[in-house]
């Protein structure tokens, strides 16, 4: 069976989306729980919704399941990281613009050392803290989106793909959820989570944007301050700024206009 937990050490990387979790159910329902040789791991940007925060702690309550919440932290120009919880995660921010201070650049569709340094090296460097020198991660990739596979170990860890193994698709997801007495409160389009991972990603397209814009203007500063703090932009081919004064400007029907906005995206992080 995909879900029984491979030999070793075992991360499973929740991002607190609907497909993680369903993988993280999954498991923990074929192993009967987990022992210490598994960690169920949380990275927090400071930029995920509120909604998304809640949702995992509401598994981790739900299920009986302890999640290890990290973020990125930096001592002394050092990269390290720190410890938290739903109550203590970061909210506005603060470990992404740490990295951005640090390197004095954005990321991009090209360079995402965001996913790299933050959820990646983050989540490494605690495990191997622990003594851990190698180990299976479990990503929440379904088979319906096996383009993102990828089979080469990174940071100490080698992918593991259960969803994939399952050969399950958004279709299981969907029903899974629809079966559940709670879900992830954030709007499901076509089976994609509209305002899932950091809420305005440079990976995400116009269109979601350009809603997030509308509905959390107050989210758009801080996307634009880091532009204009390193006089860069996350997308070569758009200025936040303009387009946030751009969207500001709109009639409410324009967003109800299919096409209105480039729907081009360039993938997102783990769902």
């Amino acid at each position: 069976m995909s879900y029984t937990l491979p030999s070793g050490n075992v991360q499973i990387s929740f991002s607190g989306g609907r497909t993680s979790a369903y993988m993280l159910y999954k498991m923990l329902e074929a192993n009967n729980g987990f022992s210490d040789r598994v960690k169920v791991i949380f990275t927090n940007t400071g930029k995920e919704m509120e909604q998304t925060l809640d949702f995992v702690q509401e598994c981790s309550q739900r299920w009986n399941v302890n999640v290890i919440w990290l973020e990125y932290d930096l001592i002394v120009d050092k990269n390290t990281f720190k410890e938290v919880s739903h109550n203590s995660a970061s909210r506005n921010g603060e470990p992404f613009e740490k990295i951005i201070k640090k390197y004095k650049r954005l990321p991009n569709a090209l360079q995402r050392y965001c996913t790299g340094i933050l959820k990646i090296q983050t989540a490494s460097k605690y495990l191997k803290q622990l003594g851990w020198k190698n180990w299976n991660n479990c990503l929440g990739i379904r088979a319906d989106e096996k383009k993102r596979v990828k089979d080469k170990s990174d940071q100490g860890y080698i992918p593991y793909y259960p969803i994939v193994l399952s050969n399950e698709t958004l279709f299981d997801i969907d029903i899974f959820w629809s079966k559940q007495s709670f879900k992830l409160n954030l709007p499901v389009v076509n089976g994609k989570t509209m305002m899932g991972n950091c809420d305005l990603c440079f990976l995400k397209s116009e269109s979601q944007l350009a809603m997030m814009m509308k509905e959390y203007p107050h989210k758009t500063k801080w996307w634009m301050q880091m532009e204009q703090d390193t006089k860069k932009q996350f997308n070569r081919d758009r200025n936040l700024t303009k387009m946030f004064k751009y969207v500001s400007n709109q009639q409410d029907w324009v967003f109800d206009q299919q096409g209105y906005f480039c729907q081009a995206n360039d993938g997102e992080c783990t769902d």
